[in-house]
């Protein structure tokens, strides 16, 4: 396989750090960011000690966007090229609707949408610049359907992601950049330690597993894991509005 420099945000803990772990073993070489930098750098010592490959990590919070576009150019100078980008940082935050929770509700909308946007625009933009380049976005199985509860303004959030990808890998057909759109089961992380069991739950090391073989495939989009993940996604779009309200917990 050949060596590739590959960006993940967010990739502190969870499944960016499992991620970086997954890509670091196969030989390619990282960038990483997020805001919490000893993490970082803890990782990175781990990553290049285990696996002799180079690692670099910088400080990032994805909602200071004018930062996400200094990040991606100056980790593109370091490296001299980006392959792959993952836009992997969000939150899993939310609150019924409604309820007096708007200010936990626009954090969660503008971590996992309008700082994805951010993100792509910065990684497209080196990509078009090199006429080659795979942009990887996480949404999430939630994104299949409209969700009730504490859920409702992560999933939407997450189907903005997933739409937004879509329409920049319709543009992009026909180029040597491809876009690939990731929808994320339940894999047990930081985000939802204190949630009971979570049905069909994995671990973040087979969850992060699971993403690095879907990624390397480079699809247009995939449920991860597979199995049972494809076929509950088709389920989620074709149930009944009454079914879908009992989701949520």
């Amino acid at each position: 396989m050949k060596r590739k420099t590959i960006l993940i945000t967010g990739a502190s803990s969870g499944i960016g750090a499992g991620m970086a772990r997954e890509f670091a073993a196969q030989g390619h070489d990282l960038a990483l960011c997020a805001r919490r930098t000893e993490r970082l750098e803890a990782l990175r010592v781990e990553l290049q000690s285990a696996h002799g490959v180079r690692v670099s990590v910088r400080a990032l919070d994805v909602t200071d966007y004018a930062q996400v576009f200094e990040v991606f150019e100056a980790f593109a100078a370091e490296f001299g090229s980006l392959d792959r980008v993952i836009v992997n940082a969000g939150i899993g935050n939310g609150r019924r609707i409604g309820k007096g929770n708007f200010e936990i509700n626009r954090q969660t909308a503008e971590t996992n949408f309008v700082a994805a946007l951010a993100q792509c625009e910065a990684a497209v933009g080196i990509f078009r610049r090199q006429n080659a380049g795979h942009l990887v976005t996480v949404s999430s199985m939630s994104a299949k359907r409209g969700l009730p509860k504490h859920l409702t303004t992560y999933a939407a959030s997450k189907a903005g992601l997933a739409l937004l990808s879509e329409g920049i890998r319709a543009e992009l057909l026909n180029t040597p950049i491809k876009v690939t759109t990731l929808f994320p089961g339940y894999i047990r992380t930081e985000l939802n330690e204190g949630a009971g069991k979570l049905p069909f739950e994995v671990s973040a090391e087979v969850g992060a597993r699971a993403l690095v073989k879907a990624i390397n495939r480079e699809p247009a989009s995939a449920c991860v894991p597979k199995y049972p993940w494809t076929l509950i996604g088709f389920f989620m779009q074709h149930l009944p509005l009454p079914w879908v309200a009992k989701l949520g917990g």
